[in-house]
């Protein structure tokens, strides 16, 4: 099995949308309601749009209300999260773990059984059936 190397911000600015990359790379914040996976429903797995790394389980998506795919949990391994202060408080920015790519910002108002809500960029994941 080989080694999965960081891609470059050249790189990525190649293979991924302006939007992607602002995301993903500088830490932007899609439009609240714009992202096509806000309603998707089939069962499947959210990978990340850089890395194609999976995150989520379509079993743990729900509506939030907030504008953003929304997750109760996610696969076990494939976050990371560091501490966020741009807007005068203190949020959980969590991000792919083996890319790096910025997904979103983790909240304690979710549902059980977690009480979590991991709310996601629609342009930072790819939905992949089952």
């Amino acid at each position: 099995m080989s080694e999965y190397t960081k891609p470059s911000d050249e790189e990525l600015r190649k293979r991924l949308t302006p939007e992607q990359f602002q995301v993903l790379r500088q830490e932007g914040t899609e439009r609240a309601g714009s992202s096509a996976l806000n309603g998707e429903k089939r069962k499947g797995t959210f990978v990340c749009a850089g890395c194609e790394l999976p995150l989520f389980k379509s079993e743990t998506k729900y509506e939030s209300g907030t504008g953003w795919p929304s997750f109760y949990d996610f696969i076990p391994g494939s976050l990371g999260t560091k501490s966020d202060r741009k807007f005068f408080m203190e949020r959980i920015e969590y991000h792919c773990i083996r890319c790096g790519g910025h997904q979103g910002h983790v909240f304690d108002d979710g549902p059980k059984p977690t009480g979590k809500r991991y709310c996601n960029n629609g342009v930072a994941i790819k939905f992949v059936a089952a």
